[in-house]
């Protein structure tokens, strides 16, 4: 079976030969049945459930792989709700009529929440993700212009200059160092291609009791975890509400609980379970600044910074030449 047959057959996936480069020999790889093949050195690289792999099976994302696998559709756009498209243009500043008829780097896919967005805008969108979510967001694409890979920020097969845009939401922080994954992705720019990346913010001090509590539920499996935080969000957001509308100190006790229990607050169920174990069970988790951003940012070349709407995002231009 060709490694992308699982995925749509688009303008996109006939072009991928062209992109992808060996991870070891750095030569360019051939498409075969089952994979990717290296003419070079030899080296293959597996097709499995319809996503080719440039990683180990195992790795510190597999919590993001559980969740993923479960809350498959959870965050997806629908005629109702368009929460991640708001959340896209306000994480990296990007508008539809920029992506249309590009080639776009999804950096940590996930299930394609906001690759759906970006094809939707009419790019053409490759989604990488280090964990198995990159298998959900193949199937919830494929009939769009998307293709996922598994594969590490730290060594992507991709030639240098590749894409027009390449954006990272809510990612590059689950890194051992958040520095050396923003650095990785400019060298895939074209000249006067955009990176785009959010990251948690380092200037607002609500999240120390939830780095406290981290350094137990890391330990837990992601089941027991995921378990647990299904039992204990419900709950605790249960009785903040009741405790927030009690006249005159409701709402100054539903502070200190909000700040000694950090949870999600979305109105919507499972959602408030997905993004609190998204807080609470990935193994790395750093806080940034803009100005750190800006300097990782101005190291690689790239000009024109902006600043989103939600701290930190931070989106810069690789030059003309």
């Amino acid at each position: 079976m060709p490694a992308l047959e699982s995925q749509a057959r688009s303008c996109l996936s006939g072009d991928l030969v062209k992109m992808l480069l060996c991870l070891g020999c750095r030569s360019r790889l051939t498409e075969r049945e089952g994979g990717y093949l290296c003419p070079a050195c030899s080296r293959s690289f597996p097709n499995d459930r319809g996503v080719a792999r440039f990683v180990e099976a195992d790795n510190y994302a597999d919590s993001f792989g559980f969740q993923w696998q479960r809350y498959a559709r959870t965050q997806l756009d629908n005629e109702i709700c368009k929460g991640s498209e708001i959340d896209f243009v306000r994480k990296t500043g990007l508008a539809a009529e920029q992506l249309k008829g590009k080639l776009v780097l999804d950096v940590g896919c996930g299930m394609g929440r906001f690759a759906e967005v970006a094809t939707r805008w009419g790019a053409q969108v490759v989604g990488i993700d280090l964990s198995a979510a990159a298998e959900v967001a193949a199937r919830n694409l494929r009939n769009r212009e998307f293709v996922a890979f598994q594969a590490d920020v730290f060594r992507l097969p991709f030639a240098p200059a590749t894409f027009d845009y390449i954006y990272s939401i809510g990612v590059l922080h689950h890194t051992p160092d958040c520095e050396r994954a923003v650095k990785a992705l400019p060298q895939y720019l074209k000249p006067g291609g955009q990176l785009a990346v959010w990251l948690y913010s380092g200037y607002n001090k609500w999240y120390r009791f939830s780095d406290i509590y981290r350094k137990f539920t890391t330990r837990l499996s992601t089941r027991s975890l995921h378990g647990m935080l299904r039992v204990a969000v419900p709950v605790i957001n249960t009785v903040d509400g009741a405790i927030r509308v009690v006249p005159l100190i409701g709402r100054s006790i539903s502070g200190i609980i909000r700040y000694v229990l950090p949870v999600n607050r979305n109105p919507q169920r499972s959602w408030r379970v997905l993004d609190t174990f998204d807080w609470y069970s990935p193994k790395y988790q750093s806080k940034h600044t803009y100005e750190q951003v800006f300097r990782w940012f101005e190291s690689c070349g790239l000009e024109d910074l902006h600043v989103g709407e939600i701290p930190v995002s931070v989106r810069g231009q690789m030059p003309l030449q």
